[in-house]
């Protein structure tokens, strides 16, 4: 733990401008990043009684070995440069309002000769209008499913729509009358085209038009004695309806905003955001994300802007207008910085009356009963996770709490498709973009593939540093600390140590990774091993285990670090395992990678009809030369064995002539490759 009074700057060297800082950890990580209109005023906050400050900032300050900044010219700019270096080092300590989707769409590929209705993320592209955003994919399932009935258009990928055509008969949807079939010219392109574009104006919000019209075509029916299609369009007209319940309108003059409120305590705070899009509610979304220092509602709603409307992780069509419970101290410039991101004004305020206030308060409950849901789900979870934190640092005897923790575990079957597994949790929560996964080669049984493992990981990290000159006495003042890619700004791979490692298994494999760490000289990482039988905690050199009491938060915390290395290891073993028993003729011919392997079987559908096609139907496949046909079709059509003539004379043929035939045979069943590789015929 580091005071913070020794790397405080000297006094008067902060400047009183507008800028952005970070704070960093000892191997010159960034942890934290925020930005102010007076850098010296905001920087001093920091460095003041440790036991007034929010538990969060405590704990980052004295996680924090250095601080650094950079001034700008305006608050505009500095809200930029937060933006882009939060998004660079992915501070740990920063509030996080996202999670590892993007929102769902509604999207009608119009720039298709027969368009598709589909559910996508990401970003968008020319030629594809979209609904939407959606909280969740099923969401958007549901109302087509109920729409299809009237609209009948088109939902199936690329290659379905092919092979229908190719087989002349539908999918099950154009059977049961959800799909007008325009794969087996059912109806024409311009006829599925107006449904689709039906479709787009029921859900563009003229509703009550297409309500109506249906409503008139109903009662002609009948006038005429047509009760069967009036029956149909009475069950049409009824499937509408209940698409309509579901997208009730909230704001009567179309408005496109997303309403955004708040519910915190001093630990954690809830966001509920609600989407609407032409006065109809698309979609909802929220967060219960961790406090790092004592926030007001408006800085909540600053760092909810800033991440959520970034484009990367979040959603990157900004709203016309966003609805917040309380402005901003930088107000202006976030509706600037909004505005440049739309390419259009954007409006940030607070409703005082009407429905747009009712619609706030509406939002404003639903947080609330989020944040006491996540409070009854997980009690105390932050105070628990620091409460683990703690008792493991006692129990093993760790001078500091170990706020990043590798894990590593072996799968294998008997010595074969030998994988490894290494997961990181920081600050008691799992890190999956650290996650590791290593094929071993040299090693059959778990204790050396467990030296193995343990080698390869902290020689690349030795390897790091010693490019980079880490070591070296000349680097200690720099702030960009060599274990940090200059580039991108985050940890190089391998290059940031941990304060503990976890091997999954008794005394053995503790004794193993520790004398794979002392042959590498690594001597300030903490070690030890859980044993599945007792759940006792072993360490190097001890002859009897650590017992932690069941009930223990480090213990739970050991175990849901254990079982996660042990369902990674195992998935990558399988996965492994699978491709390797599933492996097909295709593999060995040269110059096939696996793209245009899966490009010929999508093509053909089989082996069988691609060993039966001509070269020229295969080099129809995109990326299929001649050469590399013939060269298929001979790997898959082998030539039949040449068959000897009688002999004329056998009599004169050697006596041991029969028995040396069949010498040759076992040679196509030898083993190639070492320990681990697979059979081969």
């Amino acid at each position: 733990m580091a005071d913070p009074s020794t790397y405080r700057p000297a006094p008067g060297t902060i400047p009183e401008s507008p800028g952005v800082y970070r704070f960093r950890d000892g191997t010159g990580r960034v942890i934290y990043v925020g930005k102010a209109k007076n850098l010296r005023s905001r920087l001093n906050s920091y460095f003041a009684d440790l036991l007034g400050l929010h538990e969060r900032t405590r704990q980052m300050v004295t996680t924090a070995e250095s601080v650094d900044w950079v001034t700008v010219g305006t608050e505009v700019e500095a809200l930029q440069l937060e933006y882009t270096w939060i998004k660079q080092y992915d501070p740990r300590f920063n509030v996080r309002y996202r999670d590892d989707k993007s929102y769902p769409y509604l999207a009608v590929t119009l720039d298709e000769e027969y368009p598709r209705l589909q559910v996508m993320r990401g970003a968008k592209r020319k030629g594809v209008r979209y609904f939407g955003p959606y909280s969740h994919a099923w969401a958007i399932r549901e109302t087509l499913d109920l729409l299809l009935r009237v609209f009948p258009a088109r939902t199936c990928s690329a290659g379905v729509f092919k092979r229908a055509g190719q087989v002349g008969r539908p999918c099950l949807l154009g059977y049961i009358g959800k799909c007008s079939a325009p794969c087996v010219g059912s109806v024409s392109a311009e006829q599925h085209r107006e449904i689709v574009e039906g479709f787009c104006d029921f859900m563009a919000g003229r509703t009550d038009t297409m309500v109506r019209r249906l409503e008139r075509e109903m009662a002609q029916a009948s006038a005429e004695l047509e009760f069967e299609r009036a029956a149909r369009l009475r069950d049409d007209v009824a499937a509408l309806r209940r698409a309509m319940e579901k997208q009730t309108v909230v704001l009567g003059d179309g408005t496109d905003a997303d309403v955004v409120a708040f519910a915190d305590d001093p630990l954690e705070a809830a966001v509920q955001v609600f989407h609407v899009r032409g006065g109809r509610v698309r979609g909802q979304r929220g967060w219960v994300v961790e406090k790092t220092e004592d926030l007001t509602t408006g800085d909540l709603v600053h760092h909810f802007c800033t991440q959520v409307y970034g484009g990367e992780h979040g959603e990157a069509d900004v709203p016309r207008e966003l609805l917040v419970p309380e402005l901003p101290a930088d107000a202006e410039a976030l509706t600037d910085w909004l505005s440049t991101h739309r390419g259009s004004r954007v409006s940030l305020r607070v409703p005082q009356r009407g429905d747009k206030r009712a619609l706030l308060e509406t939002v404003e409950r639903n947080a609330k009963d989020a944040l006491a849901r996540h409070k009854l789900k997980r009690a105390g979870d932050l105070t628990t996770r620091s409460k683990a934190l703690d008792e493991i640092s006692e129990a093993l005897g760790m001078r500091t709490a170990p706020l990043r923790i590798e894990c590593f575990d072996i799968s294998q079957i008997q010595g074969s498709d030998v994988v490894a597994s290494m997961v990181v949790f920081e600050d008691g929560l799992p890190r999956k973009s650290e996650y590791r996964r290593f094929i071993i080669r040299g090693a059959t049984d778990d204790l050396s593939a467990m030296s193995e493992v343990l080698r390869r990981r902290f020689a690349r990290y030795l390897d790091v540093r010693a490019e980079t000159g880490e070591i070296g006495e000349e680097t200690a003042a720099d702030p960009d600390r060599p274990g940090v890619d200059p580039t991108t700004g985050r940890p190089r791979k391998f290059a940031y140590p941990p304060q503990l490692v976890v091997v999954d298994g008794g005394a053995p494999q503790v004794a193993a990774a520790a004398q794979a760490l002392a042959e590498l000289g690594i001597d300030d990482v903490a070690l030890c091993g859980l044993a599945k039988r007792l759940e006792e905690v072993w360490l190097p050199d001890d002859d009897f285990p650590v017992i932690l009491p069941r009930t223990s938060e480090g213990l739970y915390l050991l175990q849901r670090v254990r079982d996660e290395a042990h369902r990674f290891a195992i998935t990558f073993h399988r996965q492994r395992r699978s491709k390797r028993m599933t492996a097909s003729a295709l593999d060995n011919i040269p110059g096939l990678g696996e793209v245009r392997r899966k490009a010929l079987l999508h093509h053909f559908g089989s082996l069988k009809r691609l060993a039966t096609a001509t070269v020229e139907e295969i080099t129809q496949v995109p990326g299929i030369g001649p050469r590399t046909a013939q060269t298929i079709l001979t790997t898959l059509n082998p030539p039949p064995p040449p068959t000897e003539a009688p002999a004329e004379a056998p009599a004169e043929a050697p006596a041991e002539a029969p028995a040396e035939a069949p010498a040759e045979a076992p040679v196509d069943h030898e083993v190639s490759g070492s320990d681990g590789d697979q059979l081969r015929r």
